[in-house]
């Protein structure tokens, strides 16, 4: 009767209505066919990298086509050895109390005296173990599924159908690489869904930057048309609480509408675009921007004022960037403005721009912080702005007519990198990067980059 309700409960939405599961088979079925599965062979989608967002990608396809075994496997990789240590351990219990569906989920399946266990400090948690049970080490706070973990990289991606990565961008191509020496036999090519956000420099033989999709494809050889990128304005625990979200998945037609199908849920809204430079550009600079807004936030006591005169900044540099990568990029509207404004909103950036300002956190933690995993707006920060201070890209300045990097155009950009990389200002530069002593509208800056004057196809390698 238990697993009944859990069932049931597992099919109701939080609007009231109930997921179709014929409609899910169907579903299912339709990619089955377009990858060529035949009757006794699954579907075989794995997750790599078990992050808050890689975890919960994984926990959702696990709860909408888990059921159907025969037809689909997911599992996710994560790396094996990492300890829990005893604070969190205490927070996992008190979690887990506090929720009776875990509680006896945990209890049915002769789980949950390790975890009484944990926190008395007789016995040390590992992060792959606690995930096989639903918890996610930089998430402990919403219990997800069970989840089929692997540790051995090489069982879990050598013969999947789909592969999600859900790595940092500053580990994608270290991995990828890895995993290519287990494709060299395949006959049949992978499909990749890339969730990281984030970009490399790379200065030969011209400057320009490295996208987490273009890691994949140079690492693997995977053709470009079956790696995908996926991302929209969500915070990986509320779109698992069923908040509803949307989301674009982006890339070749090929893949990407029957893809967008097949993810899409009643809660979670999945649009397919082609513009797959400018969302996952975007991707990189939100994350460098909702640092300085966390700062913004904490320095000024939360001042709407304050945090809207730094969003109209950040976001015409933003564009101004996309401009200089692509000579027609979508503009910063809708779900892209959407996904800049919920990251400056809410997420582990902008908890770490606050955390710093505040004192709380220091540089010298490094950029993965426990409880919240990797902080990638540093590493981005870094990246954009080696790449936009050559010399060798040099722009016209609007006000001098004379020629200056373009980064010199990105005041922000400029002050995040002198405090998060060169460390020679504190956290309060920000607020004076916000005071504009050359009296330019935001919009100024917006004009320019729309009359394509700076586009550089070098920057994304091209000639």
């Amino acid at each position: 009767m238990v697993g009944s309700i859990e069932t049931l409960h597992r099919s109701l939405y939080s609007n009231g209505s109930f997921y179709n599961c014929n409609g899910v088979e169907e579903k299912l079925d339709e990619l089955r066919r377009l990858l060529g599965k035949t009757d006794g062979d699954p579907l075989r989608i794995v997750s790599v990298g078990a992050g808050a967002w890689g975890s919960v990608f994984a926990a959702l396809l696990q709860d909408s086509y888990g059921q159907f075994r025969e037809k689909v496997q997911i599992r996710i990789w994560r790396r094996p050895g990492k300890a829990v240590d005893r604070a969190t351990a205490e927070h996992l219990f008190e979690v887990i109390n506090s929720r009776e569906d875990v509680l006896r989920r945990l209890i049915r399946r002769c789980a949950y005296l390790k975890y009484v266990e944990a926190r008395l400090g007789d016995r040390t948690l590992f992060a792959d173990e606690i995930l096989k049970d639903g918890f996610c080490l930089n998430m402990i706070d919403t219990p997800l599924c069970p989840l089929k973990v692997v540790t051995n990289l090489q069982e879990a991606v050598w013969d999947a159908d789909i592969v999600v990565n859900g790595l940092p961008s500053t580990e994608t191509r270290e991995v990828f690489e890895e995993i290519s020496n287990y494709w060299k036999e395949r006959i049949t090519v992978p499909i990749i869904i890339s969730l990281s956000k984030g970009i490399e420099a790379a200065l030969q033989p011209v400057p320009h930057i490295i996208t987490p999709t273009q890691m994949i494809n140079r690492a693997t050889g995977i053709p470009i048309e079956n790696i995908l990128y996926l991302g929209g304005p969500n915070i990986a625990s509320e779109i698992y609480n069923k908040e509803y979200a949307n989301a674009r998945i982006c890339g070749a037609e090929k893949w990407r509408k029957p893809l967008a199908k097949f993810l899409r849920q009643p809660h979670f809204i999945v649009w397919d675009n082609s513009d797959l430079v400018t969302h996952e550009v975007m991707g990189g600079l939100k994350n460098v921007y909702a640092i300085g807004a966390g700062m913004v936030a904490a320095l000024t006591n939360e001042s709407a004022t304050s945090k809207s005169v730094y969003f109209a900044h950040c976001t015409s540099e933003m564009i101004f960037i996309t401009h200089l990568l692509a000579e027609e990029p979508e503009k910063l509207a809708g779900p892209l403005l959407a996904d800049t404004y919920v990251t400056l909103l809410k997420g582990r950036n902008a908890w770490y721009g606050q955390m710093l300002a505040k004192g709380e956190l220091s540089r010298d933690m490094g950029d993965s912080i426990s409880g919240k995993g990797m902080i990638q707006g540093v590493s981005a920060v870094g990246a954009f702005y080696e790449l936009l201070s050559q010399s060798s890209l040099s722009v016209l300045h609007p006000d001098g007519n004379k020629p200056v990097a373009p980064v010199e155009l990105c005041p922000i950009l400029k002050t995040l990198y002198k405090i998060l990389i060169t460390r020679e200002k504190s956290s309060q530069a920000i607020l004076q990067a916000l005071r504009d002593e050359t009296l330019n509208d935001p919009r100024d800056r917006i004009e320019i980059a729309q009359s394509h004057a700076f586009y550089r196809p070098s920057l994304l390698g091209q000639p």
